[in-house]
Order: C-alpha cells, then structure tokens, then sequence
C-alpha cells in the first residue's frame, strides 16, 4: 500500500441536538439515526477510512455518550476487517456537552478539537459534518497534498442548491476560488459541510478564540471563512454526486426509500 500522506486526521461534527429532527432526535443522536442499514455518521466515518485518514476526532454533546459507546473498539475493528484497512485507527473524542454543557457551534467546535487535530499553524485536517450523506465522497489523498501544498486556509466543497437553500452560500470564481456573498453577483453554491482547514484558520488574526478553547467559547464557522474567502485564502470545488443534509424526517425517509434509491 502507498505510504500516509501527512494529511491522516480529520474531525466529524456529531454535537447537534437535532432539533428539526424531533421526536427521532429526543432518544437517538441525529448521527446514529439509521441511512440505509447503518448509522448516518458510519458512511462518513468509512468514506474517510478509505482515503487514507488513521485518526478521527468526534465532537460531542446531545447524547454523545451514546455516539461513544456506539463506535467502540470493538466495532472499529470489524470496519477496519470490512473495509480491510491494516493500519491501526484512533477515534477520540472531544466532549463538548460533557465538558460544557452544551454544543459549541462549528468553529468554537473545531477550535476545542485543535489540539487533537493539528500541532503546527500549517498542519491540515479534514472537517466533515456528521448529518450529511455523500455516499459517493471520496477524501482524496490527492486533493489534500494540493490543499497542503497551496498555503490557503480553506478549501471547501460546494454542491447544487438544495430545496431549502436556494441562495447558496459561496460563488466559485474561474479560478477555483471561493468568493464570499457579499462580493459575488454571479452563481452561488451551497457549502457541503466538508472542507480541509489549515490550522492557522483557527488561530489569530482570523480566530480570537483561547488554543483549545478551554473556556467553551460558541462560535460559528461562516464568519471565519468569509473573512478568509475576500482574503483570497479560500479555494472550492464544485461536487454533483449526491448529497443531502439530512435536517428534517422527511429527507431522512426519502434517503430510506428504497424506490427513489
């Protein structure tokens, strides 16, 4: 097998409450809510073991016992025989509820998980929302060497406008840049919820939040990636294979259909 490229980590966002969700949310993790035969955060969770990445961090809240106890040892394991990964596989996780109290929003998030993810301003690491279905996905070695390469702080995958978000997000220039709403007039694309960040993004002068965040400072991510973005330090990609932000039991029951599989 090739050897690991550097980019072997990444964080999948699980400390949602879910509230769109409910009542299947009251009891059950939106992460461990049932696609097609298994949990919704176990096809990410092997999309990533496939491309290469040995060392996930899972944040939590919102029942993240449950998560926890979910993907034991013993479980990784048989994903690992299932998908015939060799190397070992780490999966901790960042208790934000059990620390907190509450979830910490994207980026408040992603910051408390900073020290597991990345040591260095230029180590890079995937981020990957647990409630979104990319069964196609594929995390590619290769888009990671060329992301670590580039010196930007973000490189996201934008996808068609879904029903229920019909402005978009991000344009995307000629170039493969991401341009921000506020100066784009063209085309815009909803943003996919998966990205490889730089962990500079997270630090000053782009982030004011403490390394660690070890006061469990909320923050949302958009702001951070818009001020990068008209920095020209965010690059995109346009992705068509299928996707769905599972927010609501319709959509979720639409993916378990068979007949519209």
């Amino acid at each position: 097998m090739p050897p690991l490229i550097a980019v072997s980590r990444a964080l999948i966002l699980a400390a949602g409450r879910g509230e769109r969700m409910r009542p299947l949310t009251d009891h059950t993790p939106k992460p461990l809510l049932p696609v097609r035969g298994q949990p919704l955060m176990q096809w990410t969770l092997a999309a990533l073991l496939r491309g290469g990445v040995r060392e996930v961090v899972v944040n939590t809240a919102w029942l993240g016992a449950r998560i926890e106890d979910y993907f034991s040892a013993q479980r990784l394991s048989g994903l690992r025989r299932e998908l015939q990964v060799e190397q070992p596989v780490e999966v901790r996780f960042s208790r934000e509820g059990a620390d907190f109290g509450h979830a910490l929003e994207t980026a408040g998030g992603i910051a408390r998980a900073l020290p597991l993810l990345a040591r260095d301003a230029d180590d890079v690491f995937w981020v990957v929302a647990g409630d979104v279905f990319m069964p196609g996905f594929a995390f590619s070695r290769a888009d990671a060497d060329r992301f670590a390469a580039s010196g930007l702080l973000a490189h996201l995958w934008l996808v068609p406008n879904p029903p229920q978000h019909p402005a978009g997000d991000f344009g995307l220039s000629v170039d493969g840049m991401a341009l921000n709403n506020a100066s784009s007039s063209g085309q815009r694309h909803t943003f996919s919820a998966c990205a490889l960040y730089r962990r500079a993004l997270f630090e000053p002068p782009w982030c004011d939040i403490a390394p660690g965040n070890p006061h469990g400072v909320a923050a949302a991510l958009a702001p951070l990636l818009r001020r990068a973005a008209d920095a020209g330090l965010v690059s995109a990609q346009l992705y068509t294979g299928a996707w769905t932000d599972v927010g609501t039991p319709e959509r979720l029951a639409q993916l378990n259909d068979r007949s519209r599989v």
